[in-house]
């Protein structure tokens, strides 16, 4: 132990600068192979991954199946392919993971934005109803809306956006009420600057890099919560292909047939880990550049020369 840590030490310092660099960029590569499967896999599986097959039923990984092929990753009770099932499934994820996140950053953005600038009565009545919403949890809410309504893609982002637009309105508003007190903004203000454009070129700007990083570390949630979704039967119809629908197939056979479940499950907690970790990048990369942006602009906006957009 004393060996190892003594040529860690004297590991030379352009060894460690590559290391931190390949370690650095692991998370994004890994999501971004993650992007790339949804996008092009499925167009490489030339079959159907929820086509039933009997013969070939609890297959496990690397058997032949009867018509010659290999399973890669074994199949389920119902001759279903598990290696297709993941591969699919990496698309609906992530389809829904973009979808839910888009829309909670769109409603959550502006709700902040509109609440933490105008202020008052505006803001009062906008913060009275995210505590409203506060008072149920977010996954029991969604699992109340997803039960309601049949099981589709467009219900379950709906289900997962009604209370996933909360963060961003909160973290947007903070800081909105910080950003409208800056110098440069009551510049703008009293040279008669439009309030919309005052919002869009010094309120914004400074918003959009901690949103990206929220919405980062918010997508892995809600892949983690489709999924869930699926495993209780109230998320995607049977036809669509789900991790958390092959994890739930495979409960009962994880003593017998433990690929059903093991291999979907590892690829989701693959995904989740990853995305939370370039959620933090993002958020430290734009912290970083927030307080030098925000240095700069003071600076720009003390000697008059960082307002524009006047009318």
């Amino acid at each position: 132990m004393t060996g190892a840590i003594t040529d860690l030490a004297e590991t030379p310092p352009v060894v460690r600068r590559r290391w931190w660099g390949f370690l650095r960029w692991w998370p994004a590569a890994v999501v971004g192979l993650y992007v790339l499967v949804a996008l092009v896999g499925p167009l490489l599986v030339d079959y159907d991954p929820v086509a039933t097959g009997l013969t070939d039923r609890l297959l496990p990984p690397g058997a032949t199946t009867h018509d010659g092929g290999v399973a890669l990753l074994g199949t389920d009770p119902l001759g279903r392919d598990i290696f297709g099932q993941v591969v699919y499934g990496a698309r609906t994820s992530v389809t829904i993971g973009a979808l839910t996140v888009a829309l909670s950053a769109l409603v959550g953005v502006t709700v902040g934005v509109v609440a933490g600038y105008f202020g008052r009565a505006v803001d009062a009545t906008l913060s009275r109803s995210v505590d409203i919403l506060l008072a149920f949890p977010g996954i029991v809410l969604a699992i109340i809306v997803a039960g309601l309504f049949d099981r589709s893609i467009t219900v379950v982002v709906i289900a997962l956006a009604l209370t996933g637009w909360i963060p961003f309105a909160r973290m947007t508003r903070a800081m909105a009420l910080t950003v409208r007190d800056r110098e440069w903004v009551a510049a703008a203000r009293v040279m008669g600057v439009p309030r919309r454009t005052i919002v869009t070129r010094h309120v914004l700007p400074f918003v959009l890099g901690p949103v990206v990083a929220l919405a980062a570390t918010d997508f892995g949630l809600v892949v983690l919560a489709e999924a869930g979704l699926s495993f209780l039967g109230i998320g995607l119809p049977p036809t669509s292909v789900s991790w958390g629908q092959t994890i739930a197939t495979g409960k009962e056979y994880l003593s017998t047939a433990w690929w059903i479940s093991a291999f979907p499950g590892l690829v989701l907690a693959l995904l989740v880990v990853h995305v939370g970790l370039l959620g933090d990048q993002f958020n430290s990369y734009f912290h970083r550049t927030g307080r030098r942006g925000a240095r700069s602009t003071s600076r720009r906006g003390s000697t008059g020369r960082g307002v524009e957009g006047s009318p």
